[in-house]
């Protein structure tokens, strides 16, 4: 039957057009080789150490100093950080701590994960992680949502003995984020991302022709907002062509078969 084949043609369509929305939902790939990657920490959030999603940068220092990062988080991601510190061969028990501050440097929840870590007296290491919440494209001013932009990292000991004040720690980081698609849309989008110098323009001086200077260099290996497209149209496209076909098969059954033979065409 014609309604059959309409049928078998829309669901072959349906299947080759959910392919992309499914592939949203994997890992994003490391962006660079770790190669690139810091081999030291800053010491405040103006000094971050700049890493992509996907590098592990270490870092040496002491126990009691604040370490600090930063990467690039667009919208559609939720970012996953984790932190491993190896300890010298003998400290007593140290409690360490990672926190991740998005580009207003507003402390940021985890939504799950390891977030503060004891380590026992002669552990050789601890491991941290913290996954955030899913970042949005716009928020309303007064929530605390994740938007685009710098995101901070802060690795430091918050409970330690005295002796152990000063001891000499590596530690290595890493940042990963999960695309989830259009399920994380929202209706709006941010002017620029959350990016320090991202508002000093490049107007050119009229003397000298050289361009302003801007604070931070980092974004996503394909731009900022390069999640524009997301399975939301997806699933639009979907619904209204179930919507059609619908449409066409209702009309299919209730039309009947037209005027029996037997009735004469004035009656």
């Amino acid at each position: 039957m014609p309604i059959t084949r309409v049928l078998s043609a829309a669901l072959l369509t349906l299947g080759l057009a959910a392919a992309p929305a499914a592939a949203d939902s994997s890992p994003s790939p490391s962006s660079s080789a770790d190669g690139d990657a810091p081999t030291s920490a800053g010491t405040s959030f103006r000094t971050a150490a700049e890493i992509d999603q996907g590098q592990e940068a270490t870092a040496s220092g002491s126990t009691g100093d604040y370490l600090y990062w930063s990467f690039p988080a667009d919208e559609g991601q939720r970012p996953t950080v984790r932190a491993t510190v190896k300890l010298p061969d003998s400290h007593a028990d140290q409690t360490w701590q990672i926190d991740v501050y998005d580009g207003l440097r507003r402390r940021q929840a985890c939504q799950y994960g390891a977030q503060t870590r004891t380590a026992a007296q002669g552990a050789s290491s601890v491991e941290l992680a913290c996954t955030l919440r899913t970042v949005r494209a716009w928020s309303e001013p007064w929530a605390n949502d994740p938007l685009p932009g710098t995101y901070y990292i802060r690795l430091t000991v918050v409970k330690l003995a005295t002796a152990d004040l000063g001891l000499p720690v590596t530690a290595s980081v890493r940042a990963d984020s999960k695309d989830i698609g259009g399920a994380a849309a929202v209706d709006g989008s941010l002017g620029k991302p959350l990016v320090p110098g991202i508002a000093v323009t490049s107007a050119q001086d009229d003397e000298d022709k050289k361009s302003s200077a801007v604070l931070s260099a980092i974004e996503p290996e394909d731009g900022w907002a390069s999640g524009w497209w997301s399975d939301r149209w997806v699933w639009t496209g979907i619904g209204g062509i179930l919507a059609a076909l619908a449409g066409i098969g209702g009309y299919a059954l209730t039309r009947g078969s037209g005027r029996p033979s037997r009735v004469p065409p004035g009656a």
